[in-house]
């Protein structure tokens, strides 16, 4: 038997396994396990699990011995979480593939208030263990929309390390340290329940900000301002260093990071948004309206070939000038639109996020996505989330004609590139409050826009069907 039909039956088997009645507390969908959560992704307290059930406790040895109760009295809160995977690259793309990659994460969150009587303050540290292979990067020819968000470059980091200080009756929130901005900027709460990494820190960032920008897994030192004038409004502001790898850092140079490099001498990359929280016939929603702008130097997307020799063109400098600064403006909405009646939170929930930038020096100009999802889609398991969500990326007009440049010139049936869009599908199981399990099911679309297959000349890749099984353990 194939190895891709067995994994599809492995998907098909978990589902049908999933028990109908649901254990354990009502929590919200996962974070992307790329998100530091010390504690796990529950809200319970440590000694509310000193006599809880196997299947009803927060984390998988609960109290542990009363070890949690005896620090969450100190202020400290301890977190191990491992997030692990089997994905499936079924057709398209350079090559079938199965592959495992898994993420080990680490966390430690001390209230300073309890801890040392300093009312206010936070502190928090958080580290990764990335290990595995990434089907993105061996399967799909690293294409824009990588299809997990645990795929990174394996090794042991430091993420976050950070102190945060309220003021004002938690008014004002000053958090200072090495920050990533994909834990609270341009991210949609109803789409954290995918698994393609479009949907977390998108794919417009990710391919026009230096090495991504200030996201998983590199964080880079920085400050956050939080003001909340009113309960239902928000104001977010960030002032990060321009570039979290450094200069002229490609991903081999990387593959020994640790994290701790602390840089503070690459530009500087800011971020604003606004967040206004509402209801609508009484269903809420969160809609959020920012922008970035870093200050580096960005190449242009595409060649002025005035005054050049086309007689030769191995002559020709095919390189954008520089110029000074970037910038982006998005927008986004998350609107519970109906709950099932007798139930606590269970229904329907939606998410369209939309981000724009300068075609001339980004090579994704337009972003797009949207999702559905639906909790408690099973009777008898309200914690269970069903979603289908869409992402769309378009290639800068520059981007398009600069490949249009390098067809004329070539004579050959070079690749204008014009957009990618992934489809996913995908149904997350709470097998009990520390144990998850997701299937997902990825279409993707025009791989990098329409490159071509290097084991076809002249073919471009075939778009790529990919299946994912993860679970997901709170210890």
């Amino acid at each position: 038997m194939r190895r891709t039909n067995r994994f599809a039956i492995l998907i098909v088997a978990a589902l049908l396994a999933l028990p109908t009645e649901g254990r354990g507390q009502t929590i919200q969908a996962m974070p992307e396990a790329r998100q530091s959560v010390p504690g796990g992704s529950t809200e319970a307290k440590p000694e509310e699990q000193a006599s809880a059930g196997l299947w009803d406790r927060a984390n998988l040895f609960g109290d542990a011995g009363g070890t949690r109760s005896a620090l969450a009295a100190r202020g400290i809160t301890l977190g191990l979480q491992e997030t692990s995977e089997v994905l499936g690259n079924l057709s398209g793309g350079t090559r079938r593939a199965l592959v495992y990659e898994g993420v080990t994460q680490l966390g430690l969150g001390i209230d300073l208030g309890k801890a040392i009587g300093l009312t206010g303050g936070t502190f928090n540290v958080s580290a990764f263990q990335i290990h595995g292979r990434g089907l993105s990067q061996n399967a799909l020819g690293n294409n824009l929309h990588t299809v997990s968000s645990l795929e990174a470059l394996r090794g042991t980091l430091l993420f976050e390390l950070w102190y945060e200080q309220a003021l004002f009756n938690d008014k004002v929130a000053v958090r200072v340290g090495q920050l990533a901005a994909d834990q609270e900027f341009m991210v949609s709460r109803y789409a954290s329940l995918f698994l393609n990494h479009t949907f977390g820190w998108s794919s417009h960032p990710s391919a026009d900000l230096p090495f991504g920008g200030p996201s998983y897994p590199l964080a880079t030192p920085g400050v956050r301002l939080r003001v909340t004038p009113r309960e239902d409004l928000t104001l977010l502001a960030g002032l990060f260093n321009g570039d979290p790898a450094g200069p002229g850092s490609g991903q081999p140079q990387l593959r020994d990071a640790s994290g701790t490099a602390f840089r503070l001498n690459d530009g500087v990359f800011a971020i604003f948004e606004a967040q206004l929280g509402t209801e609508i016939a009484g269903l809420a929603g969160t809609y959020k309206l920012g922008g970035w702008y870093n200050s580096q130097r960005f190449e242009e997307q595409r060649r002025d070939l005035a005054g050049q020799s086309l007689a030769d063109p191995a002559t020709l400098d095919l390189h954008g000038r520089q110029v000074r600064g970037n910038w982006a403006l998005y927008g986004v909405a998350d609107q519970l639109v109906w709950t099932r009646p007798g139930s606590k939170d269970a229904g329907l929930g939606v998410f369209a996020r939309a981000m724009g930038a300068p075609g001339d020096r980004n090579l994704i100009n337009f972003y797009l996505d949207a999702g559905v999802t639906y909790k408690g889609a099973r009777p008898g398991r309200d914690d269970d989330t069903a979603g289908l969500a869409v992402g769309y990326a378009r290639y800068s007009d520059t981007a398009s004609k600069s490949d249009s440049d390098n067809r004329t010139l070539s004579g050959t049936d070079y690749p204008i590139r014009r957009t990618e869009t992934v489809l996913e599908a995908t149904y997350q199981a709470q097998i009990a409050p520390w144990w998850q399990v997701q299937p997902s099911a990825q279409y993707v679309f025009n791989l990098n826009g329409g490159v071509l297959d290097p084991r076809r000349p002249g073919k471009r890749l075939g778009d790529a069907a990919v299946l994912i099984l993860r679970t997901n353990v709170s210890f």
